[in-house]
């Protein structure tokens, strides 16, 4: 696994303040043994990386194809792309916080939109 992948996995952790003994700990595997992966010591299964993935809350292929990225422009002006060594952490962290609550919102919509289809069959039952 290229060496890149080692330090994103590391930036991703330090982005949410986690300890390499917490983050081994969502892993479900020794400390040491993630010791390892952050320091590309350890060869990491697909399987393993996905999980990774899951338990930083990000994408699979952030930790392979981050280098260019559509990131949201704050100034309300049309998105642009940059690379995420541009981005300070704070940046970081604030762009996937971002990320993150827009799927709540896409989830409780979704959820809305099914309370409202419920609602309705409920109106249809009590009519017929």
């Amino acid at each position: 696994m290229p060496k890149q992948v080692f330090e994103k996995i590391k930036f991703f952790r330090q982005l949410k303040n986690w300890t390499q003994e917490g983050m081994a700990e969502k892993l479900e595997m020794s400390p040491s043994g993630y010791g390892g992966i952050e320091r590309g010591d350890t060869d990491v299964s697909l399987s393993r990386l996905e999980r990774i993935a899951e338990v930083l809350e990000i994408d699979l292929a952030d930790l392979f194809y981050s280098e260019v990225k559509q990131i949201i422009n704050f100034n309300g002006t049309n998105n642009h792309q940059t690379g995420y060594n541009q981005l300070s952490p704070k940046q970081m962290q604030l762009k996937y916080e971002f990320e993150k609550q827009q799927l709540i919102i896409e989830k409780l919509q979704q959820e809305n939109r099914y309370l409202k289809e419920i609602v309705e069959l409920l109106k249809k039952g009590k009519t017929e």
